[in-house]
């Protein structure tokens, strides 16, 4: 069983430069349509001032965290499960984009022997707050 002490932690904040070359893999891979995600001459023509980042991608740019939050909870990678994860979008991102992700364990609970750890994700740029990240995972021992 975790610790419920650490229910309100605030675990170090990061940063994360965007990238282009990542936003075109990104793109590539979950087949993102249109020319505006990859190509920054079609990205200004739509208004962009570059490429813009679809806001599913910050989940993929939290787990870049430096940081192990699971070690200091006393769980192994191996036993962790995805159970959910959300965001609410606030502004768009672009390349080149520097973010500062600062989270949060808002939620440790226990039903029927599991362990579900909840950790919300504030995440920043120099004009303010573009996203806030939610995520919750399975802690089961074993792997079972």
């Amino acid at each position: 069983m975790i610790d419920r002490d650490f229910v309100g932690a605030v675990l170090a904040p990061y940063t994360v430069a965007v990238e282009r070359d990542r936003l075109r893999r990104y793109a590539a891979a979950v087949g993102l349509p249109g020319a505006v995600f990859t190509d920054e001459a079609a990205a200004r023509a739509a208004g962009h001032p570059d490429l813009p980042v679809p806001p599913a991608l910050l989940a993929g740019l939290e787990r870049q965290e430096p940081g192990d939050f699971l070690a200091d909870l006393g769980v192994r990678l191996s036993d962790v499960r995805h159970v959910e994860q959300g965001f609410v979008h606030h502004r768009t991102v672009y390349a080149g984009d520097l973010l500062t992700f600062a989270p949060v364990i808002t939620d440790i609970r226990t039903r029927r022997g599991l362990d579900f750890v909840v950790r919300d994700t504030a995440v920043t740029r120099d004009d303010g707050l573009v996203a806030e990240l939610h995520q919750v995972i399975l802690v089961q021992p074993g792997g079972k």
